[in-house]
């Protein structure tokens, strides 16, 4: 070997560098594709559980005012048990509606002209309800509700369509999507609904 020869031969020290170098690309590439296969699980997981144990809701629409005003973020939960006054997300027309459960399985419902509200022949107390109206109603009152469904009705009847509109009608159970717990957003109305 000539001494030319020997000047392009890198030394022990520059091949040392090159190795570690090698190897600490290796590394790095590893932990990348450890911390990606991560978050996706990660994301999958978040995915799984928003869809099936606690959808996120955004409203739209006023229906449902003062209680919820339009583009707040709710977290639901699903539940089995529904009870009279909780808020629930169901699916309705490929949409998810919200509105407030009024009676559930066995009750009687019944409205007069001003839209009081009777459940069970006792005046319903709705502290929630800013103004009451009669709205879209054209179902037969009294009514009793079925087994397996709930009446709902929004809080800002005037404008809901609701339970007392044979349109939307009463909703059977397996079209829950969960009940509404919690606002996320906005932040400055955080809290339980």
């Amino acid at each position: 070997m000539t001494d030319e020869n020997r000047r392009d031969l890198p030394s022990a020290e520059q091949l040392g560098k090159e190795l570690r170098r090698l190897r600490g690309q290796e590394r790095f590439r590893r932990s990348l594709m450890s911390t990606v296969a991560s978050l996706i699980v990660v994301a999958a997981i978040a995915v799984i559980v928003s869809t099936m144990m606690m959808p996120v809701i955004r409203v739209t629409g006023t229906s449902m005012n003062p209680t919820l005003q339009n583009d707040e973020v709710l977290l639901c939960v699903r539940t089995g048990k529904i009870r009279q006054g909780d808020i629930i997300a169901f699916h309705y027309n490929n949409k998810i509606l919200l509105k407030r459960v009024i009676a559930v399985s066995g009750d009687t419902v019944d409205l007069d002209e001003d839209g009081t509200v009777y459940l069970n022949g006792e005046k319903l107390e709705e502290p929630y309800v800013s103004e009451l109206a009669l709205g879209e109603c054209d179902v037969q009152l009294p009514y009793q509700v079925p087994e397996g469904r709930v009446f709902v009705m929004g809080d800002h009847r005037a404008v809901s369509i609701d339970s007392r509109s044979a349109t939307v009608g009463v909703i059977a159970e397996e079209n829950i999507a969960g009940k509404v717990l919690f606002r996320v957003y906005p932040f400055g109305r955080f809290g339980g609904v």
